[in-house]
């Protein structure tokens, strides 16, 4: 059919049919004679309420001023410790105090309009991290009674996050007993710490606990309510991921600038002290995990595993039960993810519990996956073991093979004993090639440091690695190290194009780039027990000089050297070896941005007379050092010119450095030992208190005399003691000589010029 051609002009309504009038009868209306007709019905308040702004809307110009104070506390976060005055008498703090004195009594009576805007919540969360804690009080004060509408508004959700991530330092200082000073006013009452103001939060939010859980908005202002209350969740990496916003926030936030005070660190708002939490807040958390018990059934709360939203709250939850010794409770809510594992587990820990599909649909979900890791750390000890023989045993080379349920059990293998341990690498012996090839490494990571953390399951270990990428033969093993960064099989390995000399910068994708997930692998083998670590440092030592340097001038693969110096079991005859290795290339090793930050390890590592070997082989090289943009700074810590013409004193210099930098060791008295250590004191008191007070005398009568070589050993308090440990006075009067011609003023006059 053909289009209409629409005509213009007004379209014309058309005509309301005719009805008859609706009589105003008893019958027809029966309420008309009870309700007098002055009375108006009252209409729907939640019709009302626009979802958006459930308080209002900012005015118009409210919001251009706190638009020209969001540009000036940028302004303030860009230049951080630039506070623009160089007045001594004048609080460098002084301008910017005022400004937001002057910002937040604007701000006073808006907090929920403000809050609820697009534009101004953020003004909002980046004026909290400047906040002390008097107006933080005041903020969260002003806010009761409404959090139930303001944790799931879209906004003001974000807003209550940053308030409660920032309150843990005023918290801390409450703790502390260091209050913040409360002008008296008469008129409007007291105000309460911040401590308590979380717990009135709390008890606003537990009716609806519930359904903040599974709200988009409100599930990450919970999260950050919970680590509040229970700090502990911040060591698990899964919470301290799920703690923070979804990744289109994240990204959105990351534009914003930086968020953080604007005030002097000095000022007294910063707190780096660990945070911990009161015990009114450890309560506090228990009753979150009573309320989803008591709101929720096992269906219910099993169905949240899958949610995307509610399963990270979920997690943290667990882990506040686990924290709390709650998990082994009856009907707790690890036992009913678990479909009643728990409460078996502590009936009859021997019996096989039956497989359940709901938890195997867990193992291989990308959502549930993060909850059945938690369960794997944190359920108890008969509840894993039953775990662990029901649904990982017998399937772990399928296990290990998916995308998504490796990750779960590297998390179990954390767990294991010696005995699963072995069983496993035996399961999981005609797999590690696959799981190479496919660059899904992380169980067998697992697999290593549960055998250095149980100091068992060696050779299971070096068999698995060496099948793995398919070195057996000595020969072969000798090129494990580039193997293994490489993330390749030996065969692989031969048969890629070998790449061009002159090519230093390599694409990411290029399969001679040292991956991170090979260097990760090499740092665990170190860390066996002896002999298992030979396996990488036997095939170090034998790489070219070219393949070594090229380790130590990347910044993926430099980690290995690394590892290698700080490994515990690593013995130091095999490390002094490696320095030792080196010799007659530190000028090519500290010649690169990486390469120098080696050698500085190699420096710090060694001692005294290593370092005297690597300083001489560089003499040679002090021109090319000086010259290198990297290696003029290595240099600095050689002293060339001291070493050449007085080596007792180089030496003794790098004695005293290596000494302080050393951590004391501070081995503990024997009874004896301290009680004769104490008499001592007591006599020595006397003595002292006298000989202070004849030297504060005759030094205020005749002035204080210095020694020239006095000053120098005060600048060197233990130059006067040997490597060896012994003093003898003849070398104390050799110090004190030495000191004296270097104090005088005429050193130096008949040394030739350079």
């Amino acid at each position: 059919m053909p289009k209409e051609h629409r005509k213009r002009g007004k379209k014309k309504k058309p005509e309301p049919e005719w009805q008859p009038p609706v009589e105003n009868t008893p019958l027809a209306n029966p309420q008309a004679e009870k309700t007098p007709s002055w009375i108006v019905p009252a209409q729907n308040s939640a019709e009302d309420v626009n979802p958006e702004a459930p308080f209002g809307y900012v005015d118009v110009d409210v919001k251009a001023y706190f638009r020209t104070v969001d540009v000036q506390i940028r302004d303030w976060q860009d230049t951080a410790g630039d506070l623009g005055t160089n007045d001594e008498d004048t609080d460098p703090n002084e301008e910017r105090r005022m400004f937001f004195v002057a910002a937040l009594t604007e701000m006073s009576g808006k907090e929920k309009q403000l809050a609820t805007d697009p534009d101004c919540s953020l003004i909002l969360e980046r004026m909290a991290y400047s906040m002390d804690d008097f107006v933080r009080r005041v903020f969260v004060d002003s806010l009761i009674g409404s959090y139930d509408v303001l944790v799931k508004h879209r906004f003001a959700s974000h807003v209550c996050q940053t308030l409660f991530t920032v309150a843990s330092q005023t918290v801390s200082r409450e703790k502390r007993g260091i209050l913040s000073t409360v002008p008296e006013s008469s008129d409007k009452g007291e105000l309460r710490l911040l401590t308590q103001l979380v717990i009135d939060v709390c008890e606003e939010l537990f009716p609806v606990f519930a359904s903040l859980v599974m709200n988009p908005f409100a599930s990450h202002v919970i999260r950050a309510l919970l680590l509040l209350l229970s700090p502990n969740l911040v060591a698990s990496h899964e919470s301290g991921q799920h703690a923070m916003r979804s990744k289109k926030s994240a990204v959105w936030k990351a534009k914003q600038g930086p968020l953080k005070s604007v005030f002097k660190e000095s000022d007294g708002r910063g707190d780096s002290g660990c945070y911990t939490p009161p015990e009114v807040f450890t309560q506090t958390a228990r009753k979150f995990v009573e309320a989803v018990r008591r709101e929720l059934d096992a269906n219910e709360t099993r169905a949240l595993a899958a949610d995307k939203v509610a399963s990270p709250t979920l997690q943290m939850l667990l882990a506040v039960e686990a924290d709390q010794q709650m998990t082994e409770d009856p009907d707790s809510l690890m036992d009913r993810v678990l479909v009643g594992l728990v409460s078996s587990s502590r009936d009859d820990p021997s019996a096989a519990a039956p497989v359940s599909d709901y938890l195997n649909t867990l193992l291989r979900d990308p959502t549930s996956s993060h909850l059945l890791e938690t369960i794997v750390t944190r359920c108890p000890g008969p509840a894993f073991s039953i775990l662990w023989a029901t649904y990982f045993t017998g399937n772990l080379p399928r296990i290990a093979s998916h995308p998504v349920a490796n990750f779960v059990l590297a998390k179990a293998l954390e767990r294991v004993s010696v005995t699963q341990l072995t069983e496993a690498c035996g399961e999981l012996q005609n797999v590690w090639t696959k799981l190479i090839q496919t660059s899904r490494t992380g169980v067998l990571r697992a697999v290593i440091d549960r055998a250095a953390i149980l100091k068992a399951c060696g050779s299971e270990i070096t068999d698995a690695v060496s099948s793995g990428f398919q070195t057996t033969t000595p020969e072969e093993r000798n090129l494990l190290v580039p193997c293994v960064l490489r993330l390749q099989t030996l065969q692989d390995f031969k048969a890629a194009p070998k790449p061009s000399q002159g090519e230093h910068r390599r694409a990411p994708n290029d399969p001679h780039e040292p991956k991170v997930q090979g260097a990760i692998l090499l740092q665990s083998l170190l860390r066996l027990p002896e002999p298992h670590y030979q396996l990488v440092t036997e095939s170090l030592n034998s790489l070219s000089e070219e393949d070594i340097l090229a380790i130590a001038h990347h910044a993926t693969s430099s980690r290995v050297l690394d590892a290698l110096l700080d490994s515990p079991t690593v013995p130091q005859k095999v490390k002094r070896q490696f320095v030792l290795s080196f010799i007659g290339r530190y000028h090519v090793l500290v010649d690169d941005r990486i390469g120098s930050r080696v050698g500085d390890r190699c420096w710090a590592f060694s001692d005294t007379y290593l370092k005297e070997k690597i300083a001489r082989s560089l003499i040679p090289q002090e021109q090319f050092l000086a010259g290198s943009y990297y290696g003029k700074f290595f240099a600095r810590n050689l002293n060339l010119y001291l070493l050449q013409r007085r080596p007792d004193e180089w030496r003794t210099m790098q004695s005293d450095r290596k000494r302080a930098a050393e951590p004391p060791a501070v081995a503990a008295p024997s009874p004896v030992q301290s009680a004769e250590e104490t008499k001592k004191e007591r006599k020595k008191r006397k003595r002292d208190a006298a000989g202070d007070e004849i030297d504060d005398l005759f030094g205020a009568a005749l002035g204080k005399k210095v020694k020239k070589a006095a000053l120098v050993d005060a600048v060197q308090p233990e130059s006067k003691v040997l490597p060896s440990g012994k003093e003898t006075a003849l070398d104390r009067g050799l110090s004190d000589v030495m000191g004296a011609i270097r104090a005088a003023p005429g050193e130096g006059k008949g040394k030739r010029k350079r």
